[in-house]
């Protein structure tokens, strides 16, 4: 089982180093945060019940993660580094996850709460709206409407 993730967290890890990217406010939190979603993936992996794709597990969990665990409490368990080299990761190809967008874009994104930044982020890997929902586990019509109004909002900031 443990051979099993592993994979699986390779072959995925570009998922979980964008998501740590867009919600670290450093790189010590963003790996801070990558480790905190492995380790819940990990605790999660023998409920995945492969009902639905791995990648929708991942984000789903991951996302999850990182709207409600950011920053770690001075009286929680603190954890040594997780390094990719130790585990035999790959580093990720170079593809639309790690394509950096314009600094006001980023800036206007970075502003955004974190839920809306996690229904942009998966708007600009061109995930459906269906997909985006199974993630988010919000109803179709609930991620257009959010959306929109999140284009909307871009486009204000940007275009005053």
């Amino acid at each position: 089982m443990e051979k099993e993730f592993l994979q699986i967290v390779s072959r995925h890890q570009g998922i979980l180093l964008k998501i740590c990217r867009m919600y670290g406010n450093n790189r010590d939190e963003a790996e801070d945060l990558f480790q905190e979603i492995v380790l819940q993936l990990w605790r999660s992996y023998p409920g995945f019940r492969h009902e639905a794709k791995v990648t929708t597990w991942m984000y789903r969990l991951a996302l999850n993660t990182a709207i409600t665990s950011l920053r770690r409490s001075s009286h929680s368990v603190k954890w040594q580094p997780l390094k990719l080299q130790h585990l035999n990761f790959s580093e990720p190809a170079a593809n639309r996850l790690d394509v950096e967008y314009d600094q006001e874009l980023q800036k206007a994104i970075n502003a955004l709460n974190k839920l809306d930044k996690a229904l942009v982020m998966l708007y600009l890997d061109e995930k459906s709206y269906r997909e985006m929902a199974e993630i988010m586990e919000m109803s179709e019509s609930n991620i257009g409407v959010k959306i929109n109004r999140i284009k909307k909002k871009l486009k204000e900031t940007l275009n005053p």
